[in-house]
């Protein structure tokens, strides 16, 4: 068996469709999406000032939501590297995804999170396969644009279809609920999600888990923000069938590692050459020295908004 895949993402027919029905026009605000499909968008929310608008997670990318209501497509390549003393024999793991974001209403997205296809090379496994799929919607039930104070909620399901041989298989759902503020030019994110398995008992993994992430970013100029983010994942109790005696994090849902807790530290920036268009890159490593499937990861994405 294998290692795993790292973050991919999602919506791989809704991209063709976003593209259709929005064309390519400009952003108005990062804040809040130019093109809502049932409705109008909302006017506080475009005529946000730029230095108040805050960047888009950049690491953790299935579970790392922010309280936003966009439309947008973001490309991710993913480089993910194993430890080398884990029971896998290290290596490292590629991968290759698209997410979709989709503004309903101007309080309500559609979030397709998961997919994507990645390459695994370790002691243990030298496979390729695709990824699970997920997707969930999201609301925004605090939209405070004076104070700059914006709160969501959101529900998830993930399905089961990605191979097994790189440990994937297992339907989860998933809710989570997001906190943003900004304070000029520096802007503040919280995210914390819970994970159900469901579905067969000889999925792989079928543990209950949880994560949190913080987010902060500056806005250092137009083109420019640094960003700092922290991830932490734990897995709630133990699953009945466990492949693996350690948690999975955000690869998989290894179903051990109960008890235990994995921080990670990433620190990256985004770059804006486009007014509708960003580039962003950032580097993640543990802060904690439990056995799992993390030893250092490279995230790069790209972000088309509407």
């Amino acid at each position: 068996m294998a290692t795993n895949n790292r973050f991919q993402m999602c919506a791989p027919r809704a991209l063709p469709f976003l593209l259709a029905l929005g064309g390519l026009p400009a952003l108005a605000s990062a804040q809040h999406a130019n093109k809502v499909f049932f409705g109008e968008p909302s006017a506080e929310g475009l005529a946000v000032a730029e230095e108040l608008q805050a960047v888009h997670p950049l690491t953790s990318p299935y579970y790392n939501e922010d309280s936003f209501v966009t439309t947008d497509v973001r490309a991710w390549y993913v480089r993910h590297n194993f430890p080398n003393n884990s029971p896998i024999g290290g290596g490292k793991a590629t991968v290759v995804a698209v997410q979709v974001r989709a503004a309903l209403t101007e309080s309500i997205q559609l979030v397709a999170y998961k997919d994507g296809f990645f390459d695994i090379a370790s002691g243990a496994v030298d496979d390729s396969g695709m990824n699970d799929l997920a997707a969930g919607i999201k609301w925004a039930f605090l939209q405070d644009w004076k104070t700059n104070t914006h709160a969501a909620v959101g529900l998830g399901y993930e399905i089961g279809i990605g191979d097994e041989e790189v440990l994937q298989g297992d339907d989860e759902v998933r809710l989570w609920l997001s906190f943003n503020k900004a304070m000029e030019k520096l802007h503040l994110g919280f995210v914390v999600n819970m994970m159900f398995p469901v579905g067969s008992e000889d999925a792989l993994g079928d543990s209950e888990r949880l994560s949190w992430h913080l987010h902060a970013d500056y806005y250092a100029s137009q083109m420019f923000s640094p960003v700092l983010e922290f991830n932490g994942y734990k897995t709630l109790s133990n699953g009945d069938n466990t492949p693996l005696p350690f948690s999975g994090v955000d690869v998989a849902n290894l179903g051990g590692g109960d008890g235990e807790d994995v921080i990670t530290a990433g620190y990256g920036f985004e770059a804006r050459p486009a007014e509708n268009f960003a580039i962003r890159v950032a580097h993640e490593s543990p802060l904690t020295s439990n056995e799992d499937l993390f030893g250092h990861r490279w995230t790069v994405s790209a972000i088309w908004s509407f």
